[in-house]
């Protein structure tokens, strides 16, 4: 469902895909070519949401902002994995978001990371770009290296190619990359 609220309407480029069963609401904006999955919720009611280029944001994802404090800023080419909350936070270009990571409020998460899967990262975490963070809390466990960079930017490709599929299934025509 897409819902405008208190005078903000999502806006959303046509080569992007939403699942009908996502909730977007009020002040989000998608960049170009980025998908949201089922039962995502991306919540602009209390502050904006900006989700880049050719992102996605997998089933059970929850995006939301800190009143009057913090929005809710993504990047290019990031992959926001399934049941993940994001909130009020920045997540930088080609990250790596894993299944059920926790990012609060004021964090900022470097370019070309990766979050694994469970990890929680608590308020003010700085995430130097190109590192790999893991616990909870998390804690940096090691820097990246190029073929780490080149699996992010496959799982972000993976979702461009799914939209594809998504839509063929339902008889409409894929958005053009």
């Amino acid at each position: 469902m897409i819902r405008r609220y208190q005078g903000h309407q999502p806006k959303i480029p046509a080569s992007c895909y939403v699942d009908q069963s996502a909730q977007v609401i009020g002040d989000v904006t998608l960049g170009e070519h980025s998908s949201v999955w089922m039962n995502a919720v991306l919540r602009g009611d209390v502050h904006s949401i900006r989700v880049g280029a050719n992102s996605n944001v997998q089933d059970c994802a929850v995006l939301h902002g800190q009143r009057n404090l913090y929005a809710v800023t993504v990047g290019d080419w990031v992959t926001i994995g399934h049941n993940a909350t994001v909130h009020g936070c920045t997540v930088e270009d080609a990250v790596l978001v894993g299944m059920g990571v926790v990012i609060l409020n004021d964090c900022r998460i470097g370019e070309g990371s990766i979050l694994a899967a469970g990890a929680i990262l608590p308020e003010h975490t700085v995430v130097p770009p190109r590192t790999l963070w893991a616990g909870v809390p998390g804690k940096q466990r090691r820097t990246l290296e190029d073929k780490d960079h080149a699996l992010i930017l496959q799982y972000a490709k993976n979702y461009l190619d799914y939209v594809e599929i998504y839509l063929s299934e339902m008889g409409e025509s894929a958005p053009v990359k």
